[in-house]
Protein backbone atom coordinates (compact mmCIF):
# COMPACT_ATOMS: atom_id res chain seq x y z
CA UNK A 1 0.00 0.00 0.00
CA UNK A 2 2.47 2.73 0.86
CA UNK A 3 4.61 1.26 -2.15
CA UNK A 4 1.74 1.97 -4.28
CA UNK A 5 1.14 5.66 -2.94
CA UNK A 6 4.62 6.36 -2.92
CA UNK A 7 4.35 6.05 -6.94
CA UNK A 8 1.20 7.84 -7.30
CA UNK A 9 3.02 10.64 -4.99
CA UNK A 10 6.13 10.85 -7.02
CA UNK A 11 3.99 11.18 -10.23
CA UNK A 12 1.96 14.04 -8.82
CA UNK A 13 5.35 15.58 -7.35
CA UNK A 14 7.08 15.50 -10.19
CA UNK A 15 4.03 17.42 -12.20
CA UNK A 16 3.40 19.71 -9.63
CA UNK A 17 7.03 21.06 -9.64
CA UNK A 18 6.75 21.35 -13.07
CA UNK A 19 4.08 23.70 -12.96
CA UNK A 20 5.27 25.63 -9.72
CA UNK A 21 8.58 26.20 -11.81
CA UNK A 22 6.53 28.23 -14.13
CA UNK A 23 4.53 30.00 -12.37
CA UNK A 24 7.79 30.84 -9.91
CA UNK A 25 9.22 32.15 -13.60
CA UNK A 26 6.37 33.99 -14.57
CA UNK A 27 6.35 35.64 -10.77
CA UNK A 28 9.82 36.49 -11.10
CA UNK A 29 9.11 37.98 -14.43
CA UNK A 30 6.30 40.11 -12.52
CA UNK A 31 9.25 41.39 -9.95
CA UNK A 32 11.78 42.21 -12.74
CA UNK A 33 9.28 44.06 -15.09
CA UNK A 34 6.18 44.76 -13.61
CA UNK A 35 7.76 45.70 -9.67
CA UNK A 36 11.05 46.46 -10.86
CA UNK A 37 12.29 46.03 -7.34
CA UNK A 38 16.19 46.84 -6.88
CA UNK A 39 16.63 47.99 -10.41
CA UNK A 40 14.31 49.89 -12.66
CA UNK A 41 13.84 48.64 -16.42
CA UNK A 42 13.69 51.46 -19.18
CA UNK A 43 11.35 51.42 -21.46
CA UNK A 44 13.27 50.57 -24.32
CA UNK A 45 14.41 47.21 -22.80
CA UNK A 46 10.93 46.17 -21.33
CA UNK A 47 10.46 42.71 -22.70
CA UNK A 48 7.06 40.65 -22.76
CA UNK A 49 6.36 37.14 -21.50
CA UNK A 50 6.03 35.70 -24.33
CA UNK A 51 9.97 36.02 -25.30
CA UNK A 52 10.76 34.88 -21.94
CA UNK A 53 8.49 31.26 -22.78
CA UNK A 54 11.52 29.10 -23.81
CA UNK A 55 13.36 29.69 -21.59
CA UNK A 56 11.15 28.78 -18.74
CA UNK A 57 10.22 25.45 -20.24
CA UNK A 58 13.97 25.06 -21.13
CA UNK A 59 14.56 25.75 -17.18
CA UNK A 60 11.66 23.37 -16.13
CA UNK A 61 13.52 20.61 -18.23
CA UNK A 62 16.63 21.21 -16.62
CA UNK A 63 15.13 21.25 -13.28
CA UNK A 64 13.13 18.27 -13.12
CA UNK A 65 15.80 16.22 -14.68
CA UNK A 66 18.26 17.59 -11.87
CA UNK A 67 15.63 16.95 -9.26
CA UNK A 68 15.54 13.23 -11.42
CA UNK A 69 19.78 13.19 -9.86
CA UNK A 70 19.49 14.65 -6.94
CA UNK A 71 17.01 11.62 -6.30
CA UNK A 72 14.09 14.23 -4.91
CA UNK A 73 11.92 12.47 -5.87
CA UNK A 74 13.12 8.95 -4.18
CA UNK A 75 12.06 10.12 -0.72
CA UNK A 76 12.56 7.72 1.85
CA UNK A 77 10.67 7.02 4.85
CA UNK A 78 11.00 9.60 7.83
CA UNK A 79 13.03 12.46 5.76
CA UNK A 80 13.07 15.37 7.79
CA UNK A 81 11.81 18.68 6.10
CA UNK A 82 14.71 20.57 6.64
CA UNK A 83 16.69 17.29 4.92
CA UNK A 84 14.54 17.44 2.01
CA UNK A 85 14.18 21.48 1.42
CA UNK A 86 18.39 21.39 1.29
CA UNK A 87 18.05 18.75 -1.48
CA UNK A 88 15.45 21.02 -3.33
CA UNK A 89 17.64 24.18 -2.75
CA UNK A 90 21.02 22.10 -3.77
CA UNK A 91 18.93 21.19 -7.01
CA UNK A 92 17.63 24.55 -7.73
CA UNK A 93 20.96 25.95 -7.49
CA UNK A 94 22.46 23.15 -9.94
CA UNK A 95 19.59 23.89 -12.51
CA UNK A 96 19.92 27.95 -12.11
CA UNK A 97 23.21 27.59 -12.64
CA UNK A 98 23.05 25.74 -15.75
CA UNK A 99 20.78 27.83 -17.09
CA UNK A 100 22.73 30.94 -16.58
CA UNK A 101 25.80 29.24 -18.67
CA UNK A 102 23.59 28.05 -21.09
CA UNK A 103 22.59 32.08 -21.29
CA UNK A 104 25.74 32.77 -21.95
CA UNK A 105 26.73 30.52 -25.15
CA UNK A 106 23.07 32.04 -26.69
CA UNK A 107 21.32 35.07 -24.97
CA UNK A 108 18.47 36.28 -25.96
CA UNK A 109 18.82 39.78 -26.75
CA UNK A 110 17.29 42.41 -23.76
CA UNK A 111 17.04 39.45 -21.79
CA UNK A 112 17.69 40.16 -17.93
CA UNK A 113 19.31 37.16 -15.75
CA UNK A 114 18.28 38.92 -12.94
CA UNK A 115 14.97 37.16 -13.03
CA UNK A 116 16.97 33.82 -12.67
CA UNK A 117 18.22 35.05 -9.60
CA UNK A 118 14.91 35.90 -8.48
CA UNK A 119 13.35 32.62 -10.12
CA UNK A 120 15.24 30.43 -7.80
CA UNK A 121 14.23 31.85 -4.60
CA UNK A 122 10.65 32.12 -5.38
CA UNK A 123 11.23 28.25 -6.84
CA UNK A 124 12.67 27.18 -2.95
CA UNK A 125 9.59 29.26 -1.38
CA UNK A 126 7.01 27.95 -3.63
CA UNK A 127 8.39 23.80 -3.93
CA UNK A 128 8.97 24.14 0.12
CA UNK A 129 5.55 25.14 1.01
CA UNK A 130 4.30 22.28 -1.75
CA UNK A 131 5.83 19.63 0.60
CA UNK A 132 4.31 20.96 3.54
CA UNK A 133 0.99 20.64 1.77
CA UNK A 134 1.76 16.96 0.61
CA UNK A 135 2.95 16.18 3.68
CA UNK A 136 -0.14 17.25 5.76
CA UNK A 137 -2.16 15.60 3.40
CA UNK A 138 -0.41 12.19 3.77
CA UNK A 139 -0.72 12.70 7.66
CA UNK A 140 -4.53 13.17 7.44
CA UNK A 141 -4.79 10.12 4.96
CA UNK A 142 -2.14 7.97 7.13
CA UNK A 143 -4.80 8.64 10.12
CA UNK A 144 -7.76 6.79 7.70
CA UNK A 145 -5.62 3.91 6.80
CA UNK A 146 -4.45 5.42 3.29
CA UNK A 147 -1.40 4.98 2.07
CA UNK A 148 0.09 2.75 4.71
CA UNK A 149 2.04 -0.42 4.82
CA UNK A 150 0.99 -2.83 7.46
CA UNK A 151 3.52 -4.16 9.69
CA UNK A 152 4.01 -7.11 11.56
CA UNK A 153 7.33 -7.17 13.97
CA UNK A 154 9.09 -10.50 14.63
CA UNK A 155 10.50 -10.33 17.94
CA UNK A 156 9.32 -8.48 21.11
CA UNK A 157 12.89 -8.03 22.44
CA UNK A 158 14.75 -4.73 22.96
CA UNK A 159 15.36 -4.52 19.22
CA UNK A 160 11.63 -4.89 18.01
CA UNK A 161 10.77 -2.52 21.29
CA UNK A 162 12.96 0.13 19.30
CA UNK A 163 11.09 -0.68 16.36
CA UNK A 164 7.94 -0.45 17.82
CA UNK A 165 8.59 2.88 19.62
CA UNK A 166 9.79 4.32 16.87
CA UNK A 167 6.78 3.54 14.39
CA UNK A 168 4.52 4.81 17.53
CA UNK A 169 6.05 8.15 17.67
CA UNK A 170 6.62 8.61 14.15
CA UNK A 171 3.44 8.32 12.23
CA UNK A 172 4.97 9.88 9.15
CA UNK A 173 6.91 6.83 8.29
CA UNK A 174 3.34 4.93 6.55
CA UNK A 175 3.39 2.14 8.61
CA UNK A 176 0.55 0.81 10.82
CA UNK A 177 1.58 -1.50 13.27
CA UNK A 178 -0.75 -4.77 13.74
CA UNK A 179 0.67 -6.36 16.28
CA UNK A 180 3.82 -8.60 17.41
CA UNK A 181 5.04 -12.17 17.35
CA UNK A 182 7.73 -13.78 19.67
CA UNK A 183 8.45 -17.81 20.55
CA UNK A 184 8.99 -16.90 24.38
CA UNK A 185 5.69 -17.76 25.70
CA UNK A 186 5.49 -14.59 28.13
CA UNK A 187 5.99 -11.95 25.17
CA UNK A 188 3.98 -14.25 22.71
CA UNK A 189 0.62 -13.41 24.83
CA UNK A 190 1.43 -10.30 26.34
CA UNK A 191 0.20 -7.12 24.59
CA UNK A 192 2.68 -3.81 24.69
CA UNK A 193 -0.43 -1.57 25.27
CA UNK A 194 -2.52 -1.70 22.30
CA UNK A 195 0.39 -3.08 20.27
CA UNK A 196 -1.36 -6.84 19.53
CA UNK A 197 0.86 -9.93 21.08
CA UNK A 198 -0.30 -12.43 17.95
CA UNK A 199 1.55 -15.60 19.35
CA UNK A 200 4.48 -17.35 18.08
CA UNK A 201 6.91 -17.46 15.02
CA UNK A 202 5.08 -20.36 13.54
CA UNK A 203 1.51 -18.38 13.14
CA UNK A 204 3.08 -16.11 10.98
CA UNK A 205 1.76 -17.56 7.51
CA UNK A 206 -1.39 -17.38 8.62
CA UNK A 207 -0.96 -13.82 10.31
CA UNK A 208 0.03 -12.82 6.88
CA UNK A 209 -2.56 -14.35 4.88
CA UNK A 210 -5.54 -13.56 7.44
CA UNK A 211 -4.42 -9.72 8.70
CA UNK A 212 -3.29 -8.58 5.37
CA UNK A 213 0.21 -7.77 6.23
CA UNK A 214 2.06 -5.69 3.85
CA UNK A 215 5.49 -5.83 5.48
CA UNK A 216 7.82 -7.91 8.51
CA UNK A 217 10.46 -6.29 10.13
CA UNK A 218 12.17 -9.58 11.70
CA UNK A 219 14.25 -8.43 15.00
CA UNK A 220 15.48 -11.68 15.88
CA UNK A 221 19.31 -12.05 17.53
CA UNK A 222 22.06 -13.45 15.21
CA UNK A 223 21.68 -16.85 16.96
CA UNK A 224 18.57 -17.49 15.40
CA UNK A 225 20.22 -17.64 11.75
CA UNK A 226 18.17 -20.77 10.60
CA UNK A 227 14.53 -19.36 11.79
CA UNK A 228 15.14 -16.19 10.18
CA UNK A 229 15.58 -17.91 6.77
CA UNK A 230 12.63 -20.16 7.16
CA UNK A 231 10.83 -16.52 7.76
CA UNK A 232 12.35 -14.89 5.00
CA UNK A 233 10.85 -17.92 2.67
CA UNK A 234 7.38 -17.66 4.09
CA UNK A 235 6.97 -13.94 3.40
CA UNK A 236 8.93 -14.32 -0.29
CA UNK A 237 6.10 -17.20 -0.87
CA UNK A 238 3.22 -14.45 0.29
CA UNK A 239 4.82 -12.24 -1.92
CA UNK A 240 5.23 -9.71 1.36
CA UNK A 241 8.30 -7.61 1.73
CA UNK A 242 10.73 -8.28 4.69
CA UNK A 243 13.21 -6.01 6.44
CA UNK A 244 16.03 -7.49 8.82
CA UNK A 245 17.41 -5.16 12.01
CA UNK A 246 20.30 -6.53 12.92
CA UNK A 247 20.65 -7.07 16.89
CA UNK A 248 24.22 -5.76 16.74
CA UNK A 249 25.26 -7.88 19.90
CA UNK A 250 22.06 -7.39 21.69
CA UNK A 251 23.03 -3.34 21.52
CA UNK A 252 19.85 -1.24 22.24
CA UNK A 253 19.62 0.83 18.76
CA UNK A 254 19.91 3.89 20.78
CA UNK A 255 23.89 3.47 21.33
CA UNK A 256 24.76 2.16 17.53
CA UNK A 257 26.50 4.94 15.78
CA UNK A 258 27.28 3.80 11.63
CA UNK A 259 30.01 5.50 9.32
CA UNK A 260 31.82 4.41 6.48
CA UNK A 261 35.32 4.38 5.11
CA UNK A 262 35.04 4.33 1.05
CA UNK A 263 32.40 2.47 1.31
CA UNK A 264 33.27 -0.21 4.20
CA UNK A 265 30.48 0.25 7.17
CA UNK A 266 31.57 0.94 10.61
CA UNK A 267 29.32 0.09 13.67
CA UNK A 268 30.52 2.12 16.87
CA UNK A 269 28.59 2.89 19.74
CA UNK A 270 27.11 5.97 20.64
CA UNK A 271 27.13 8.38 22.80
CA UNK A 272 23.52 9.22 24.93
CA UNK A 273 22.21 12.74 23.54
CA UNK A 274 21.30 14.72 26.94
CA UNK A 275 24.75 15.10 28.42
CA UNK A 276 27.39 17.21 28.45
CA UNK A 277 27.11 21.06 26.72
CA UNK A 278 23.37 19.14 25.48
CA UNK A 279 22.51 18.82 29.63
CA UNK A 280 23.29 22.53 30.01
CA UNK A 281 21.85 24.07 26.90
CA UNK A 282 18.82 22.24 27.74
CA UNK A 283 18.82 23.41 31.26
CA UNK A 284 19.71 26.89 30.60
CA UNK A 285 16.31 26.62 28.62
CA UNK A 286 14.03 25.11 31.27
CA UNK A 287 15.84 27.84 33.66
CA UNK A 288 14.75 30.90 30.93
CA UNK A 289 11.27 29.80 30.40
CA UNK A 290 10.25 28.66 33.84
CA UNK A 291 11.31 32.20 35.37
CA UNK A 292 9.61 33.95 32.00
CA UNK A 293 6.33 31.86 32.91
CA UNK A 294 6.24 32.30 36.74
CA UNK A 295 6.51 36.02 35.79
CA UNK A 296 3.44 36.19 33.01
CA UNK A 297 1.38 34.14 35.16
CA UNK A 298 1.78 35.11 38.86
CA UNK A 299 -1.85 36.98 38.82
CA UNK A 300 -3.47 33.66 37.62
CA UNK A 301 -1.78 31.86 40.33
CA UNK A 302 -3.36 34.31 42.63
CA UNK A 303 -7.00 33.64 41.15
CA UNK A 304 -6.12 29.81 40.87
CA UNK A 305 -5.18 30.02 44.70
CA UNK A 306 -8.09 31.61 45.59
CA UNK A 307 -10.54 29.68 43.68
CA UNK A 308 -9.29 26.49 45.50
CA UNK A 309 -8.97 28.05 49.19
CA UNK A 310 -12.87 29.05 48.36
CA UNK A 311 -14.06 25.85 46.77
CA UNK A 312 -12.78 23.65 49.80
CA UNK A 313 -11.11 23.39 52.63
CA UNK A 314 -7.06 22.50 52.52
CA UNK A 315 -3.82 23.87 51.31
CA UNK A 316 -3.63 25.50 47.66
CA UNK A 317 -0.75 23.21 47.36
CA UNK A 318 -0.50 19.32 47.15
CA UNK A 319 2.97 17.50 47.77
CA UNK A 320 3.98 14.05 46.50
CA UNK A 321 6.62 12.02 46.45
CA UNK A 322 7.65 11.50 42.63
CA UNK A 323 10.93 9.14 41.14
CA UNK A 324 13.48 11.17 38.91
CA UNK A 325 16.20 10.98 36.66
CA UNK A 326 18.46 7.68 37.95
CA UNK A 327 15.85 6.70 40.24
CA UNK A 328 16.01 10.14 42.96
CA UNK A 329 13.37 10.59 44.72
CA UNK A 330 12.09 14.26 45.13
CA UNK A 331 8.74 16.17 46.11
CA UNK A 332 6.36 17.30 43.32
CA UNK A 333 4.38 20.39 43.64
CA UNK A 334 0.78 20.60 42.01
CA UNK A 335 -2.07 22.40 42.81
CA UNK A 336 -4.97 20.50 44.90
CA UNK A 337 -7.58 19.24 42.67
CA UNK A 338 -8.73 16.60 45.40
CA UNK A 339 -10.23 16.99 48.99
CA UNK A 340 -8.03 16.52 51.72
CA UNK A 341 -6.55 13.04 52.67
CA UNK A 342 -7.80 12.08 48.82
CA UNK A 343 -5.05 9.61 49.19
CA UNK A 344 -6.22 7.67 51.78
CA UNK A 345 -8.62 6.12 49.77
CA UNK A 346 -7.19 5.25 46.39
CA UNK A 347 -6.82 1.86 47.65
CA UNK A 348 -11.16 1.26 47.67
CA UNK A 349 -10.97 2.93 44.24
CA UNK A 350 -7.80 0.77 42.54
CA UNK A 351 -10.45 -1.78 40.86
CA UNK A 352 -12.35 1.07 38.86
CA UNK A 353 -8.38 2.88 37.82
CA UNK A 354 -9.26 3.11 33.61
CA UNK A 355 -5.23 2.56 33.20
CA UNK A 356 -3.21 -0.47 32.27
CA UNK A 357 0.05 -0.98 34.02
CA UNK A 358 1.10 0.83 37.58
CA UNK A 359 -0.78 3.68 36.59
CA UNK A 360 -4.19 5.11 37.87
CA UNK A 361 -5.99 7.03 35.85
CA UNK A 362 -10.51 7.39 37.15
CA UNK A 363 -12.56 9.85 34.52
CA UNK A 364 -15.07 10.39 37.03
CA UNK A 365 -13.06 10.03 40.62
CA UNK A 366 -15.27 11.00 43.50
CA UNK A 367 -12.02 12.22 45.17
CA UNK A 368 -12.15 15.40 43.25
CA UNK A 369 -13.20 18.93 43.61
CA UNK A 370 -15.42 21.16 41.20
CA UNK A 371 -12.18 23.54 40.73
CA UNK A 372 -10.34 19.89 40.79
CA UNK A 373 -12.14 19.02 38.23
CA UNK A 374 -11.36 22.13 35.58
CA UNK A 375 -7.51 22.13 36.53
CA UNK A 376 -7.59 18.44 35.58
CA UNK A 377 -9.30 19.29 32.57
CA UNK A 378 -7.25 21.85 31.64
CA UNK A 379 -3.76 20.31 32.96
CA UNK A 380 -3.59 23.74 34.99
CA UNK A 381 -2.72 21.95 37.73
CA UNK A 382 0.96 20.97 36.93
CA UNK A 383 2.14 24.35 36.34
CA UNK A 384 3.52 24.84 40.06
CA UNK A 385 5.56 22.22 39.12
CA UNK A 386 7.68 25.40 37.42
CA UNK A 387 9.16 25.16 40.66
CA UNK A 388 10.30 21.81 40.59
CA UNK A 389 11.73 22.90 36.87
CA UNK A 390 13.96 25.45 38.16
CA UNK A 391 15.14 22.89 41.43
CA UNK A 392 16.47 21.32 38.72
CA UNK A 393 14.21 18.04 39.70
CA UNK A 394 12.39 18.63 36.64
CA UNK A 395 12.54 19.42 33.04
CA UNK A 396 9.96 21.63 30.81
CA UNK A 397 10.30 19.06 28.43
CA UNK A 398 10.63 14.60 29.69
CA UNK A 399 9.31 11.57 30.43
CA UNK A 400 5.95 11.92 33.05
CA UNK A 401 7.23 11.45 37.04
CA UNK A 402 6.49 8.29 38.48
CA UNK A 403 5.34 7.83 42.01
CA UNK A 404 7.63 5.42 43.80
CA UNK A 405 5.21 2.62 44.16
CA UNK A 406 4.54 3.24 40.41
CA UNK A 407 8.31 2.69 39.62
CA UNK A 408 8.41 -0.20 41.97
CA UNK A 409 6.24 -2.43 39.97
CA UNK A 410 8.21 -1.37 36.55
CA UNK A 411 9.48 -4.53 33.99
CA UNK A 412 13.00 -4.02 33.25
CA UNK A 413 12.77 -2.40 29.95
CA UNK A 414 10.49 -0.03 31.57
CA UNK A 415 13.30 1.40 34.30
CA UNK A 416 15.20 2.91 30.95
CA UNK A 417 12.76 6.27 31.08
CA UNK A 418 14.56 6.95 34.10
CA UNK A 419 17.46 7.88 32.30
CA UNK A 420 16.04 11.35 31.48
CA UNK A 421 14.50 14.03 34.29
CA UNK A 422 11.24 14.09 34.34
CA UNK A 423 9.09 16.73 32.21
CA UNK A 424 5.90 18.78 32.45
CA UNK A 425 4.83 18.08 29.00
CA UNK A 426 6.16 15.44 26.91
CA UNK A 427 5.75 13.20 23.87
CA UNK A 428 3.06 11.01 25.60
CA UNK A 429 1.34 14.11 26.57
CA UNK A 430 0.92 15.20 23.05
CA UNK A 431 0.23 12.05 21.40
CA UNK A 432 -2.91 11.35 23.92
CA UNK A 433 -1.77 11.79 27.58
CA UNK A 434 -4.87 8.88 29.55
CA UNK A 435 -6.16 7.54 26.20
CA UNK A 436 -2.66 5.89 25.67
CA UNK A 437 -1.82 2.71 27.83
CA UNK A 438 1.00 2.96 30.29
CA UNK A 439 3.54 0.64 27.81
CA UNK A 440 2.51 2.92 25.22
CA UNK A 441 3.42 5.60 27.56
CA UNK A 442 6.60 4.22 28.17
CA UNK A 443 7.71 3.72 24.24
CA UNK A 444 7.44 6.95 23.76
CA UNK A 445 9.29 7.96 26.13
CA UNK A 446 12.18 5.76 25.35
CA UNK A 447 11.84 7.43 21.69
CA UNK A 448 12.12 10.64 23.23
CA UNK A 449 15.31 10.13 25.26
CA UNK A 450 16.74 8.04 22.30
CA UNK A 451 16.35 10.89 19.83
CA UNK A 452 16.38 14.10 21.84
CA UNK A 453 17.00 16.69 19.97
CA UNK A 454 16.51 20.98 20.64
CA UNK A 455 14.11 20.35 18.00
CA UNK A 456 12.33 17.34 19.42
CA UNK A 457 11.61 19.94 22.81
CA UNK A 458 10.68 22.79 20.41
CA UNK A 459 8.09 20.67 18.64
CA UNK A 460 6.82 19.17 21.40
CA UNK A 461 6.27 22.69 23.28
CA UNK A 462 4.48 23.38 19.99
CA UNK A 463 2.52 21.03 20.73
CA UNK A 464 1.68 21.37 23.70
CA UNK A 465 -0.64 24.20 22.90
CA UNK A 466 -3.35 22.38 21.33
CA UNK A 467 -2.92 19.66 23.29
CA UNK A 468 -4.37 21.79 26.47
CA UNK A 469 -6.68 23.70 23.69
CA UNK A 470 -8.30 20.51 23.13
CA UNK A 471 -8.33 18.62 26.33
CA UNK A 472 -7.40 15.42 25.01
CA UNK A 473 -7.20 12.52 26.94
CA UNK A 474 -7.39 15.00 29.96
CA UNK A 475 -8.46 13.84 33.79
Amino acid sequence: MYKRALEWLRAITLLLDALLVNIAFFLAYWVRYELQWFREVEEAYYVPFRAYTPSALTLTAILLIVFVMERVYSPRRGRPWLDEMYVIFRGTVTGIATMILLSLVYRPSLQSRLIFAYDALIIVILLGASRLLIRAVMARLRKHGIGVDRLLVVGAGEIGRAVMRNIVAQPELGYQLIGFVDDAPEKAHTDLGRIKALGDTGQISELISGLAIDEVAITLPWTARRKVLNIIAQCEKHNVRVKIVPDLFQLSLSQVDTDDINGVPLIGIKETSIRGWNLAIKRAIDIVGSILVLLLLWPFFALVALLIKLDSPGPVIFKQMRVGRGGKEFTVYKFRTMYKGAESYQASLQSLSESSGPLFKMRDDPRRTRVGRLLRRASLDELPQLYNVLRGEMSLVGPRPGMPAEVAQYQDWHMKRLQASPGMTGLWQVSGRSELTFDEMVLLDLYYIENWSLLLDFKILMRTIPAWLSARGAY
